[in-house]
């Protein structure tokens, strides 16, 4: 638990003086997020490139402890896994660069979320079994695994990129998720002190962001950030063993925003209109209803707490259930609101 705290802590500090500097480089650079949108909630000019300072601060503490023990590489995890994780972030740090200070089109900003998916599994990163909640064991073929791979991160990636719509929101809920693969690999039953530490440093460097992220903000993740932090949580799902369900209850609200955010979006204006921003997903909807930006997050952060929590004591029957729970909430939360719209 030491070694835990003590990297969790450095990365905490790395992250935390580092994003001092990326907030001074994204001012030079140009990369500034302008209230100049309709769905944008902050009223001054705000920095972009946060998660900049995560992705450094991850790698710099990952390599730190891969080049002075074996703490992280004692599992089935080794420096070549890691390495195709960091490649990977650099991709997403390089392609939010560009789509931060230029703001490309969703058919360029997706490029660097499926360069880094597609890294990650030539890096060797895969599922090779996944539990079956009706009782036994499914087993993956190579090709299987690299499909599951792909399309989770991408899923996981853009979910926490629409997440991202209020200060500190995305951060806060991917801190949550990572805490939860931290506390599961921890308990006997599935023991993995590697796990455990990287999700402890994944966390440091969250938390050591969000300090400047929190509301009000001075820097936002950025486009980079966003899918980063995204990443970083479904790599973690990943190589603890298949443990998606897991990251899916932290997720399940977001997620399912989603998907209905891109159904609505598609039946009013086909594919071109997907990907075009609006004010409508849940978080932005639930501060419209008069909740501020801390109380929506707070609301984000105890609802993947809750069930989040249910992953360290529920089997994989049970943990079916309380997706199809969170399904149930989803749906009443879009007639709400659906049924408002239609009265206004």
């Amino acid at each position: 638990m030491t070694t835990l705290i003590s990297w969790g802590l450095l990365a905490f500090a790395v992250s935390f003086v580092l994003t001092v500097f990326v907030k001074q480089l994204a001012l030079k650079r140009g990369a500034v997020d302008k209230p100049t949108k309709a769905r944008n909630l902050h009223d001054k000019p705000t920095a972009r490139l946060g998660g900049l300072a995560i992705f450094a601060a991850f790698a710099v503490v990952v390599i730190l402890i891969l080049f002075t023990s074996d703490a992280l590489t004692g599992g089935a995890i080794s420096r070549f896994h890691y390495a195709g994780v960091i490649l990977g972030g650099m991709i997403l740090m390089l392609g939010g660069y560009f789509d931060d200070r230029y703001e490309l089109p969703p058919s360029l900003s997706i490029v660097s979320p499926f360069l880094a998916a597609m890294t990650v599994i030539f890096f060797g990163i895969e599922v090779e079994k996944l539990s079956n909640p009706f009782g036994g064991v499914i087993y993956l073929t190579s090709w299987q695994s690299d499909l599951l791979v792909f399309v989770w991160l991408m899923v996981v990636m853009y979910t926490t990129k629409f997440l991202d719509g209020l200060d500190g929101l995305a951060s806060s809920v991917t801190g949550v998720g990572a805490l939860m693969v931290m506390l599961l690999s921890l308990t006997a039953a599935y023991y993995q002190p590697d796990v455990a530490l990287l999700s402890a440093v994944v966390i440091g460097a969250i938390v050591g962001f969000l300090f400047w992220n929190f509301h009000p903000a001075t820097i936002f993740l950025g486009e980079g950030g966003s899918t980063f932090v995204g990443f970083l949580l479904g790599v973690l799902a990943v190589i603890s063993g298949g443990k998606l369900a897991t990251a899916l209850l932290v997720l399940g609200i977001p997620l399912l925003d989603a998907v209905w955010v891109v159904v609505r979006r598609f039946r009013a204006g086909g594919l071109k209109q997907i990907f075009v921003g609006d004010r409508k997903h849940l978080h932005h909807r639930l501060y419209d209803l008069g909740l501020g930006q801390k109380q929506v997050v707070l609301v984000y952060v105890m609802v993947a707490s809750a069930f989040g929590v249910t992953a360290l004591f529920f089997q994989s029957r049970e943990k079916l259930v309380a997706l199809v729970v969170l399904c149930l909430i989803m749906l009443i939360a879009a007639f709400f609101f659906s049924q408002k719209e239609k009265r206004v």
